[in-house]
């Protein structure tokens, strides 16, 4: 058995799902915290927040499991890569923490409620920012020697990394824009239309930006990118880009509710598997492969067996809280 299926593989393949599903699903409610202060009604702070509140804990879970995942089948890409990028880790988890007490706060200590908004807005930005230079720290390659990590404090520090961050927190932006749109009504729905204009344009900008950066940091991505048979494979990507963004745009102008959320998330999806394909086979990038980190495969096999149970459970759950609360959400509705 162990000669025909590829653990490694499949676990790559759960790591990398539990990544993309949190990304997109704690995505959208960390850009409904960026776009936050421009929406200074009380009024509309509250039906912004009321929007994501019954669904913005759960999705941290995906996020667990992620990095748990990459801990128990992947020890030595955990054990390089986490100091590595300590620093932005730990401020992504203060940025979470501030908007998680946020979100309790500002509901019982009204003469208090400006500081807890700018606690939930300046959390979602640490958040996001940090996400994002973490990514670009890992994609532009860290020093490894003797199996473990041989760079400096700062290393995660690039100009790079700096455009990932931002970039990702666009396209965070977006989505919370097109929520908004498909969660709002009134005059608050038309603001979030516009924001989507201007948000979609930026993120397209950020998609190439990134793009181009990509392929000089290291010559093994030009040449995954551009010679053969990859590009058989990456070549379609930008294509399907400006498709998805076409479509986005003209759901925008036909003020659609659900459409523009959804090809959202879409640029996500089609942004991610250029990472992957970047990437591949590396999960230390440029320094360990896939199975060169994995762990034994009893272990592996062992896991696998209750993420099969405990993934399906979760997806149904979520789907369950999601479907509860889905339509509209009303002012003067919901948390408190």
């Amino acid at each position: 058995m162990m000669n025909i299926v590829d653990l490694a593989m499949i676990w790559a393949f759960i790591i990398a799902f539990a990544v993309f599903v949190y990304v997109v699903m704690d995505g959208f409610d960390l850009g409904v915290g960026l776009l936050f202060p421009l929406f200074p009604q009380k009024a509309d702070r509250d039906t912004v927040m009321n929007s994501v509140a019954p669904v913005w804990d759960g999705n941290e879970t995906w996020l667990v499991l992620g990095g748990g995942g990459l801990m128990a089948a992947f020890p030595l890409a955990y054990a390089v890569l986490m100091p590595a990028i300590y620093t932005p880790i730990i401020a992504m988890l203060i940025g979470l923490i501030f908007r998680g007490v946020a979100f309790e706060f500002r509901w019982r200590v009204h003469g208090e409620r400006n500081f807890w908004d700018m606690a939930f807005a300046g959390g979602s930005w640490l958040a996001a920012l940090a996400q994002g230079i973490a990514l670009g720290a890992i994609l532009q390659g860290v020093h490894v020697e003797g199996r473990q990590y041989a760079g400096g404090w700062w290393d995660w520090l690039t100009p790079f990394s700096i455009l990932t961050g931002l970039a990702l927190a666009v396209g965070y932006a977006l989505l919370g824009a097109t929520w908004l749109v498909l969660k709002t009504e009134d005059e608050l729905r038309d603001k979030a239309y516009r924001l989507s204009w201007v948000l979609l344009f930026a993120m397209l900008g950020a998609i190439g930006a990134v793009s181009i950066a990509t392929p000089f940091l290291h010559m093994q991505y030009a040449a995954r990118w551009f010679t053969w048979p990859n590009i058989v494979l990456t070549a379609p990507v930008p294509i399907a880009v400006g498709c998805v963004a076409a479509l986005l745009l003209r759901s925008l102008i036909n003020r659609q509710d659900m459409p523009p959320f959804f090809l959202s998330l879409a640029l996500f999806a089609l942004s991610y598997a250029g990472l992957g394909i970047s990437m591949y086979p590396y999960i230390v990038p440029q320094s360990i492969t896939i199975w060169q980190a994995a762990s034994p495969e009893n272990s592996q096999l062992f896991m696998l067996v209750g993420v099969a149970i405990l993934i399906p459970l979760i997806l149904a759950y979520t789907g369950w809280a999601y479907w509860v609360f889905r339509g509209k959400v009303k002012a003067g509705m919901g948390y408190h």
